[in-house]
């Protein structure tokens, strides 16, 4: 997959107070950047935790539980956009099936 807006990651575990979740949110782009996801079961299938939502959303859990990823899919074209990334806490504060 083609991952777009990866500096979102980069942007939001350079804040020191997130810095815990570089290594997870590394590790969750090296995994989908070399994955070949045709539909939202192959993402579920590699991610057991990850919850889908409409419009091709999935909401990834990241370092235990403690932030949270949406990412929105074209499978057709294997491409990931990164919609949000953040806290449960700013995770609530949006709608993750539109954002």
């Amino acid at each position: 997959m083609r991952i777009i807006k990866v500096k979102t990651l980069s942007t939001f575990w350079s804040d020191p107070e997130f810095s815990d979740s570089e290594e997870p949110l590394k590790s969750w782009y090296a995994i989908a950047k070399n994955a070949d996801w045709a539909n939202p079961l192959d993402v579920k299938n590699q991610f057991g935790t990850a919850s889908i939502v409409k419009d091709n959303r999935v909401v990834f859990n990241i370092a235990g539980n403690k932030y949270r990823l949406i990412v929105k899919f074209n499978y057709e074209y294997k491409v990931g956009y990164i919609r949000f990334v953040g806290t449960h806490k700013q995770y609530d504060a949006v709608d993750a099936e539109t954002i």
